[in-house]
C-alpha cells in the first residue's frame, strides 16, 4: 500500500469508528458487533504504525490508552467547581423562586432544566481546539489531573474544529458507567470468581483514578456535558452555550428544556419522575439553573453555592428492614450522632446495614422501640436514613429507645445546646474520638497536608499518650526513637452504646483461622454481604471445606464463634462486627472469668490495652493468635515520612492554618475570607461582632462559634505552642500585589467585562489597594466599576438606589495605575 493509499483507508476507518462510536455513546444504539468494530480498530492501529506520519493526535486509535499513572498530580481549578444546594419539596422549589424574584427585583427571567445525574464531575480545558487538561472536581478549588484515562473516554472530543472556536475554553460534565456496560462487567467478574463491583457510580469514580489507562478505555465509560466556561465566549444565556458545545460535538444529555416560569419546572419535574428510570445511567433529581448570564451575576453566590441554581431531589427509594441495635458517634467537635445497626437489606443496588438517626428529636419522633422493623431509604444523606416505623411489627413488650445521657468514650455527662437538636461531649480536652477528629482535620490535605499521618497513626500516638492536640504534633520530632515499635491501631473497631468494644468480623476470622489470608477473609465477606451474621459464619465453614485449609481446625474455631454469640445473645448485635471478649474467650479459655474480658472490653479502646488490664501470663502459641487481631507497627520508613511531613507542613500560608484550628462552622472558603480580611490571627481575635458581620457570607451562627473558640484558654496555648513552632499566622505579605490604602474604606462592585482584569483578579486588586468588594448590588456600594456588557437589571438597580457607575479607567487613575 502507498502512502497516498494508506492515508485514504485511514481517513476512511477514522470516519467509520467515529461513526459507530457516535452511535453507540450519543444515540445508544450499534451497527456493527464488537468484534467488527474492533477490527476496523486494529487495521486503523496497524496501518499507523506502518505509516506513523499519517498518525494524528486525535486519531481514534489514542483512545486504547497505555498510560501508566503511578501519581495523579494536583491541579487548581481556573473557575472554583462549587457544589448545588438541595431542595426536597415543591415548597422549598417555590420558596426558592421567590428569592429569585427578590434578588433580581423582576420576573422577567427563564429557567434552563436538566436531570441531575449520578456520576464523577470533570472539568476538561481546551487550548488552539485541542484537550489538554482534565481535573476531577476534588474540593471545589483544585481536583486531581486524570486526562490520560479521559483521553480513552470514546464520546469526548480529543479535538475541536469550526469557525470562531475560542484560543481557550472549558467544558465540565459527569463521567459515568452506563447500566449495561456495568451489568456485563459484573457478569464477567462473577463468572471469573470475582468480587462485584457495589455501584456505577462507585464504578466511574473508581475507574477514572486507576492507573493503567488501557484499563479505563476498556469499561467504556461516557459522559454528559453541562456548562462552558471562558473569557472569549459569544454566548449571553446558559442555553446558547449548551447548543454551542452540542455543535462542537459535545454529547449533552437530550434531557435539557428551558422554562418560563417556576410551574413549568414543576412540570418538568413530575414529567421525568418515572421517565428517567428509562435513561441509561442513574439520577436522583433535577438541577434549575437561571439561563440568563447577566442575571447570574447580580445574584452572586453564598460562600458555598450560586445562588441562581438549585438541585430538586426525588424522594427516594425505601425498604424494610429489622433493627439490630444503636451505636453513638463522637464527632471531632463533639457532636453526638446515633446510628441504626440494621438487618441486611437491599437498597437502590448497594447492601445497607446501617442508616443514620440523626438525634435524639429524631429517635423521639420515630417513636422507635429495640427490636422494631423500620423503613430506610437514600435521600441525599451520605449514609441512608431511617424515616418511619411499622409499629404493626413490634414485638410485644418491646422497650423504647432512650438516648444515652453519657459520652460513649470518655463517660463525660452530655450537653444539649439550647436551640440545638444534637447532643455534645463537654470534654474537648480528652475525649478520645474528638481529639482524633481535630488532630484528622489539622493533618488534613486541605488543611495542613501531612499526609503521612493516617487515622491509624493518630490513634495510636493519641491511646499512648504522644500527643493530646494538633500542637503536639510539633514535639513528636524529639520522640523519634521512642515511637519505633508503637502499635498502630486500624478502623477495626467499634464501640457500642454501653461502650462495649467490637472488632471487625474480618479480623476475627483472621486471628481464628490459620493458612487463610486476610485478602481472603474479605472477598469471602464481600460475596456474602447480604446475609446475617450466623448465616455468613455458616457459610464461611462451607467455604473452609472448599479450599481445604486445616478443616477441621478452623471449622472447629468458628464453631467456637458461632456457639459463643449464641450463648451470649443478650449482647447487642452489630452487622459486621464481634465483640472483642467473644474472640478473647475463646483464645484465653479457663484461665479468667468471662466478665473480666467483657468489663476490660468496656474499659479499653482496643485488644492491646485490653491484654494491659487483664495482665495475663500467656504462652506465646496465644500471644501469636492474639496477635493477628492487633494492627501493625511504627517502622523506620513511616516514621521518616511522617517527620518530613510534619516539617514541611510549617509552609502553609494562614489561611490554610486557620481552616485547620477547625473551628466550628468555618469552612475552606469561610478561612480564605476570614484571612485575607483579617490578615492575622491576632486581628481575628480582636474583632467585634459587628466586624465580623461586616463580611459578606458571615452570620450570627460563625459569630458565636469565633468568639467561643477565642474565649477558650486552651485554645490561645494551643495558638501560642503552634507560632512558637513556626507556623504561619500571619497572611504573606510577599506574595501580595504591592499594596496602598487608594481604597480604604471603600465597597467595590465590578460588573461587566473589564479590559485589564479577570473576575478573581479585581477582587484581589481591590483587598491589596485597602478596599471591600462585594458580591451584589446594595445601597452599601461606593461606586460600580462599569465593564463592557453590564446587566441591564444590574445597571438598572443601581441607578434606583443611587450607587455611582465609574469606568475601568477612572478606577485605575484612582489607585495610581493608569498605566496597566
Amino acid at each position: 500500500m502507498t502512502p497516498q493509499e494508506a492515508a485514504a483507508r485511514i481517513d476512511q476507518l477514522t470516519r467509520e469508528i467515529n461513526h459507530h462510536n457516535h452511535l453507540y455513546y450519543q444515540e445508544d444504539r450499534i451497527e456493527i458487533s464488537d468484534f467488527e468494530f474492533d477490527q476496523l480498530l486494529e487495521e486503523l492501529i496497524r496501518l499507523e504504525n506502518q505509516f506513523p506520519e499519517l498518525l494524528s493526535s486525535d486519531s481514534p486509535s489514542q483512545r486504547v490508552g497505555g498510560t501508566i499513572t503511578k501519581e495523579f498530580k494536583t491541579v487548581a481549578h481556573e473557575y472554583k467547581m462549587l457544589s448545588l444546594g438541595n431542595t426536597y419539596t415543591l415548597e422549598e422549589l417555590m420558596a426558592f423562586d421567590e428569592r429569585i424574584v427578590k434578588g433580581l427585583g423582576t420576573t422577567a427571567y427563564e429557567y434552563f432544566c436538566e436531570m441531575k445525574f449520578d456520576g464523577v464531575a470533570i472539568s476538561l480545558v481546551y487550548e488552539g481546539g485541542k484537550l489538554v487538561r482534565a481535573v476531577t472536581r476534588g474540593d471545589g478549588s483544585k481536583g486531581d489531573d486524570v486526562t490520560a484515562n479521559v483521553r480513552t473516554i470514546r464520546n469526548i472530543p480529543l479535538s475541536i474544529e469550526g469557525n470562531e472556536i475560542p484560543d481557550k475554553f472549558e467544558v465540565r460534565g459527569e463521567i459515568f458507567l452506563p447500566h449495561r456496560e456495568f451489568e456485563k462487567i459484573n457478569a464477567e467478574r462473577a463468572e471469573k470468581g470475582e468480587t462485584l463491583l457495589a455501584n456505577p457510580r462507585n464504578a466511574a469514580s473508581g475507574t477514572i483514578k486507576m492507573q493503567d489507562s488501557a484499563v479505563v478505555a476498556k469499561r467504556r465509560l461516557n459522559c454528559y456535558f453541562y456548562q462552558l466556561l471562558g473569557e472569549e465566549l459569544s454566548v449571553n444565556t446558559h442555553s446558547e452555550a449548551i447548543h454551542l458545545i452540542e455543535k462542537w460535538g459535545f454529547n449533552v444529555s437530550p434531557t435539557y428544556q428551558k422554562a418560563a416560569t417556576i410551574q413549568d419546572v414543576i412540570q418538568y419535574i413530575e414529567e421525568w419522575r418515572e421517565k428517567r428510570h428509562q435513561l441509561p445511567l442513574d439520577t436522583d433529581g433535577v438541577v434549575l439553573k437561571i439561563n440568563d448570564y447577566d442575571q447570574r451575576e447580580e445574584l452572586g453566590f453564598t460562600a458555598k453555592n450560586p445562588r441562581w441554581a438549585i438541585a430538586y431531589k426525588y424522594k427516594a427509594e425505601s425498604a424494610e428492614t429489622e433493627l439490630l441495635s444503636i451505636t453513638y458517634q463522637v464527632g471531632r467537635t463533639g457532636a453526638i450522632t446515633p446510628v441504626a445497626n440494621l438487618a441486611p437489606v437491599s437498597l437502590a443496588g448497594t447492601t445497607v446495614k446501617r442508616a443514620s438517626l440523626h438525634n435524639a428529636n429524631e429517635i423521639e419522633r420515630l417513636g422507635i422501640h429495640e427490636g422494631d422493623f423500620v423503613f430506610v431509604e437514600k435521600g441525599g444523606e451520605i449514609i441512608p436514613k431511617i424515616t418511619a416505623v411499622n409499629s404493626a411489627k413490634r414485638k410485644e413488650n418491646a422497650a423504647a429507645i432512650t438516648y444515652i445521657d453519657t459520652c460513649p468514650e470518655c463517660g463525660s455527662t452530655l450537653e444539649r445546646k439550647e436551640g440545638e437538636a444534637k447532643h455534645f461531649c463537654p470534654n474537648a480536652n480528652s475525649c478520645p474520638p474528638q481529639v482524633l477528629g481535630r488532630i484528622e482535620h489539622f493533618v488534613h490535605k486541605r488543611a495542613m497536608d501531612i499526609d503521612s499521618m493516617g487515622t491509624e497513626r493518630i490513634r495510636a500516638l493519641i491511646d499512648q499518650k504522644f500527643i493530646q492536640n494538633y500542637a503536639d504534633i510539633y514535639d513528636l520530632e524529639s520522640k523519634e526513637k521512642d515511637l519505633l515499635g508503637l502499635e498502630m491501631n486500624q478502623d477495626q473497631y467499634e464501640k457500642e452504646g454501653s461502650g462495649l468494644l467490637y472488632i471487625s468480623l474480618e479480623k476475627a476470622l483472621f486471628a481464628l483461622t490459620e493458612g487463610i489470608s486476610f485478602k481472603q477473609i474479605q472477598e469471602f465477606l464481600l460475596q456474602t454481604a447480604e446475609f446475617p451474621l450466623l448465616d455468613t459464619l455458616k457459610r464461611f465453614q462451607d467455604q473452609i471445606r472448599q479450599w481445604r485449609k486445616k478443616v477441621p481446625s478452623n471449622v472447629g474455631m468458628v464453631d467456637y464463634l458461632i456457639n459463643s454469640i449464641k450463648d451470649h445473645a443478650e449482647l447487642p448485635k452489630l452487622e459486621d462486627y464481634v465483640p472483642v471478649a467473644l474472640v478473647l474467650e475463646i483464645f484465653l479459655g479457663r484461665r479468667i472469668a468471662f466478665e473480666q474480658i467483657l468489663e476490660a472490653s468496656k474499659k479499653e479502646g482496643t485488644v492491646h490495652g485490653m491484654l494491659l488490664r487483664l495482665n495475663l501470663d500467656l504462652p506465646d502459641e496465644i500471644r501469636d493468635r492474639i496477635k493477628k487481631l492487633k494492627a501493625n507497627t511504627f517502622q523506620e520508613g513511616v516514621i521518616s515520612n511522617m517527620l518530613e511531613g510534619i516539617r514541611a507542613s510549617k509552609s502553609q500560608p494562614f489561611e490554610k492554618v486557620l481552616f485547620a484550628l477547625g473551628i466550628r462552622n468555618i469552612g475552606e472558603n469561610t478561612a480564605q475570607l476570614l484571612a485575607r480580611h483579617f490578615g492575622s490571627i491576632q486581628k481575628l481575635q480582636e474583632a467585634s461582632a459587628e466586624q465580623l458581620l461586616e463580611i459578606n457570607g458571615v452570620g450570627e451562627t460563625l459569630v458565636q462559634s469565633v468568639q467561643e473558640f477565642f474565649a477558650e484558654e486552651n485554645n490561645l496555648q494551643i495558638i501560642e505552642k503552634l507560632e512558637k513552632q513556626g507556623l504561619n499566622f500571619e497572611i504573606d505579605q510577599s506574595n501580595q500585589q504591592p499594596q496602598s490604602q487608594a481604597l480604604a474604606g471603600k465597597k467595590i462592585l465590578a460588573s461587566g467585562k473589564l479590559e485589564h482584569f479577570k473576575r478573581d483578579e479585581i477582587v484581589d486588586f481591590v483587598q491589596s489597594h485597602g478596599g471591600q468588594y462585594l458580591s451584589s448590588v446594595s445601597k452599601n456600594l461606593d461606586f460600580i466599576i462599569e465593564g463592557e456588557g453590564m446587566g441591564p437589571s444590574k445597571k438598572e438597580k443601581a441607578q434606583k438606589l443611587g450607587v455611582k457607575m465609574i469606568s475601568e479607567e477612572e478606577f485605575l487613575k484612582m489607585v495610581n495605575q493608569s498605566d496597566l
